[in-house]
């Protein structure tokens, strides 16, 4: 711990990186009944806190090794503070980015004069590449978090946050990949403050150190979600696993919908428009404050990064309503027949609607998706599908349900009228040029498509809702060859979303 002391008191990291302001939320505040501060790394000069680690270790090569150059792997930030860095002491610096990484990542990286290689479709497939490159070109590779000068750098954010904040302090939250962000800041703080908390957060998709905590030692995540970029890591470091065993309290995962409640709450505070990495903290913090009930506490989280698509904005709408609790999903049977439509919308009373979907199935009764507003309040949802049940109309609860709420809803064409001995599979894959034909080719014509429904979600990845006419006999088969492909798949054939509005006669 002392040696991380030192390194972290002694990092240069304010020659390009500046102390970020620890800011109020006090909207954020009011709500959850607690003072919430921000943490606001979003306004380094590369809108991201990975500036600091990457100075901090190139500053420290050798002449010898700064004359080579550099060579690094990220998924956009870090690859931001290296080129950043190398273009600041006058060096060379090669990048290779996964073909995910968001186009204004790559942007930015071309704009400080890196040369850039797009490989892979995940951070760990480009990492390994660079690794070869670095030891064909003889440079310096610059480990996004697990080196010791990279951390140090990191860490210099909880020395800061000590020094803005002298009251107490209940915990940080830290939003966690490979890291090298938590074990900066809980080696730090542990050694400072070791009464604060420090409480890594994760999507439920990419929860790396959660996973590895929990068997008590290192694991890899075969696939991990795609959504929030800056963490898309299946493998936590050696070095950051092993601080971050020592001086980290807990760690929360959350999901998308939650992620994007949170992208709303710091841009209701602050007019900013965080990453969902960036996003991280905050939503763990909002689930930490449910779960443990607490109040009136000063509580701190790492707003990391504003690095994010425009175009990903839409998805990130779509969701927040869901995540904030204020919109309730259902799908519910009423009976064909006039006035049952307005008797449905006399019993949602003051609330509004905020989608709804029919098409007519036949003459008894018609199945209709219905979003309609909520007050955030979990009891809200129940009461309203008790209200509704016990005026005889049968519901089915879809607010929770990702291919109600990712493809369902936006479908048209309802029920096939014949038996189609139909199997269902969501699927996820890493959107680039392309990628959908690609995807297509390789399926190829053994199996026909009987339902088939794409939504490319910003550039980052695409999801897909397929159905195909396979026997039973060859379903093995072909999940078989979904699993060579290396895509995220579930089977949905008895999810009630596609039951209820687009299944096949039985």
């Amino acid at each position: 711990m002392h040696e991380y002391i030192e390194k972290i008191l002694r990092a240069r990291v304010y020659d390009v990186a500046i102390e970020t302001p620890l800011d109020k939320a006090p909207i954020l505040s009011k709500r959850l009944k607690n003072t919430i501060y921000l943490k606001r790394e979003d306004l380094q000069p590369v809108f991201s806190f990975k500036l600091r680690g990457a100075y901090n270790k190139i500053i420290q090569l050798s002449d010898e090794e700064k004359a080579k150059g550099v060579i690094t792997s990220s998924a956009g930030n870090h690859a931001q503070g290296v080129a950043l860095s190398a273009k600041r002491l006058k060096i060379k610096a090669l990048i290779v980015m996964p073909k995910t990484t968001p186009e204004i990542k790559v942007k930015s990286v071309e704009e400080k004069g890196a040369e850039i290689i797009l490989f892979g479709n995940s951070y760990d497939e480009a990492y390994e590449y660079a690794k070869q490159i670095a030891v064909e070109r003889q440079l310096t590779f610059v480990h996004p978090y697990d080196d010791p000068e990279v951390i140090a750098g990191q860490g210099t954010i909880a020395m800061e946050i000590l020094r803005q904040h002298n009251e107490a302090i209940e915990a940080i939250f830290v939003p966690v990949g490979g890291g090298g962000l938590i074990a900066g800041i809980a080696t730090y703080v542990k050694f400072v403050r070791p009464d604060v908390k420090i409480i890594g957060v994760e999507p439920d998709d990419a929860d790396c150190l959660n996973r590895a905590l929990k068997a008590n030692r290192r694991t890899t995540i075969k696939q991990v979600g795609l959504f929030a970029d800056g963490v898309a890591v299946k493998k936590i470091g050696k070095e950051t696993f092993r601080l971050a065993r020592k001086y980290v309290d807990e760690v929360i995962t959350v999901n998308t919908d939650e992620i994007c409640a949170a992208i709303k709450d710091i841009f209701d505070d602050t007019r900013s428009i965080a990453e969902p990495a960036g996003a991280l903290a905050v939503a763990g913090l909002k689930k930490y404050v449910e779960q443990k009930g607490i109040t009136k506490k000063h509580l701190i989280a790492i707003e990391s990064g504003a690095n994010i698509n425009f175009d990903r904005l839409r998805y990130v709408g779509e969701r927040t309503q869901v995540g904030e609790r204020r919109e309730i999903l259902l799908a519910v049977r009423i009976p064909e027949q006039a006035g049952s439509f307005l008797k449905f919308c006399l019993l949602l009373g003051e609330r509004s609607i905020t989608e709804f979907n029919y098409r007519y199935f036949d003459e008894h009764q018609a199945q209709i998706f219905v979003g309609v507003s909520s007050n955030g309040v979990d009891a809200d949802r129940a009461n309203l599908i008790t209200l509704l049940e016990e005026h005889d109309f049968a519901v089915t609860d879809m607010t929770d349900n990702n291919v109600a709420k990712e493809h369902i809803r936006y479908m048209v064409g309802g029920h096939s009228p014949q038996p189609l001995q139909e199997c269902l599979f969501s699927l996820e894959f890493p959107e680039r040029p392309k990628a959908l034909l690609k995807f297509l080719k390789t399926i190829g014509s053994q199996w026909n498509i009987s339902l088939f429904h794409y939504r490319n979600h910003g550039a980052a990845f695409g999801k897909v809702l397929m159905g195909l006419q396979i026997p039973k006999a060859e379903k093995k088969s072909f999940k078989e060859m979904l699993g060579t492909l290396g895509f995220i798949y579930q089977e949905e054939t008895k999810n009630p979303a596609y039951k209820i509005f687009a299944g096949g006669k039985e």
